[in-house]
């Protein structure tokens, strides 16, 4: 997969480092559907692996659902550039995301978002979760953005 985006390009976008950074890149950008697909490799090293679960490392959903949220502010910056540019903050409002299938390391997890309405300061979202062709997670994102 060629990324679109690597991870210098994100960084410049979303506020959120290491260890809390959870898109590796971007890999489809589509502006007139107003979608983005981006990538998480699931590592074994990821931190929260050693307590989630020992002997059984499982991604935790939260994790899934923070990675979601990050490929949405990266949608918001595709489609808002202007406002994006003036690095404002974002906060998660509603979440309804639904688990379908765990993620286990050595995964490639792919984080497929697509607006639903996007607005100057909030976002509702489509997103979903992908792993081996399969859906592990689906849902919505709701966010605000407010100018620093």
């Amino acid at each position: 997969m060629n990324s679109v985006w690597d991870i210098n390009k994100i960084q410049e976008i979303l506020p959120q480092r290491y260890p809390f950074l959870f898109v590796d890149s971007v890999i489809e950008i589509n502006e007139e559907e107003g979608s983005v697909s981006c990538l998480k490799n699931v590592s074994i090293n990821d931190y929260f692996f050693k307590g989630h679960f020992p002997g059984n490392p499982v991604m935790p959903g939260v994790i899934i659902i923070e990675a979601m949220a990050q490929a949405s502010i990266i949608l918001y910056a595709v489609l808002k550039p202007e406002i994006a540019a003036k690095h404002p903050v974002y906060y998660l409002g509603n979440v309804d995301i639904k688990f379908l299938k765990p993620v286990f390391p050595g995964t490639q997890l792919i984080l497929e978002v697509t607006k639903e309405k996007i607005m100057d300061k909030a976002g509702i979202i489509s997103v979903a979760a992908k792993a081996n062709n399969e859906t592990v997670a689906k849902g919505r994102i709701m966010f605000g953005v407010q100018p620093k």
